[in-house]
């Protein structure tokens, strides 16, 4: 691979500007300081968002899903996420302790508009909380509350070029490597290898919540 030019590289606002100008008026007025019901409906109507959070040892991007409406909006500035059993590395709980910066960015089937959230998190553990969220008898051990800064949708241009709603761009997933041939070839059969494929789908069905 070639490398990279310093001599091409964009290094300040300005040099941004120069090449992309203004905003159109509308990427501008879609963003508020708070849930409008609009946006409230977008939130309800998403069984899937990706949570960003920064630490010391840098950046982090989380995937979230249960059934629609898995997110609630306490009010116009809150939002409560429940922590779903997950591989228990608890990335983004450790980085909200340390950076309570965090960003949202919902997803909504067939829908090419997404709905991104800016604001400040922090994790409790309240019962009344906790309470707010059964599923298949079980209840997550802590909630994720944002206090949203800004708030706005996300044009479709990113989906329709991706056709990522087609289901005839679905690829099969025996296209690709599987979980347990990309963990044993990265730990020299350490991890991984046939039988983990094997028992997969029964560990998922058993530790999904």
């Amino acid at each position: 691979m070639d490398a990279i030019s310093d001599d091409h590289l964009l290094r300040d606002e300005a040099a941004l500007e120069a090449i992309y100008g203004e905003s159109p008026a509308g990427a501008i007025a879609k963003e508020i300081d708070y849930i409008h019901p609009h946006y409230r409906a977008m939130i309800e109507a998403s069984p899937f968002m990706v949570l960003a959070t920064s630490g010391p040892e840098g950046l982090d991007a989380s995937p979230r899903g249960d059934p629609a409406g898995f997110v609630h909006v306490l009010d116009e500035k809150t939002l409560l996420i429940p922590d779903r059993r997950g591989n228990n590395r608890i990335d983004s709980l450790r980085n909200i302790i340390r950076d309570d910066r965090v960003a949202l960015l919902f997803l909504i089937p067939g829908v090419g508009e997404t709905l991104r959230v800016n604001g400040r998190a922090s994790i409790s553990v309240a019962p009344e909380l906790i309470g707010r969220f059964p599923f298949r008898g079980t209840l997550p051990r802590s909630v994720i509350v944002v206090r949203a800064e800004r708030v706005y949708f996300q044009c479709p241009k990113a989906l329709v070029r991706s056709e990522l709603w087609n289901p005839e761009k679905q690829i099969s997933r025996k296209a690709l490597p599987s979980t347990g041939t990309i963990l044993a070839d990265i730990t020299a059969g350490k991890v991984g290898g046939e039988q983990y494929d094997r028992d997969y789908p029964e560990r998922l069905r058993t530790t999904i919540y």
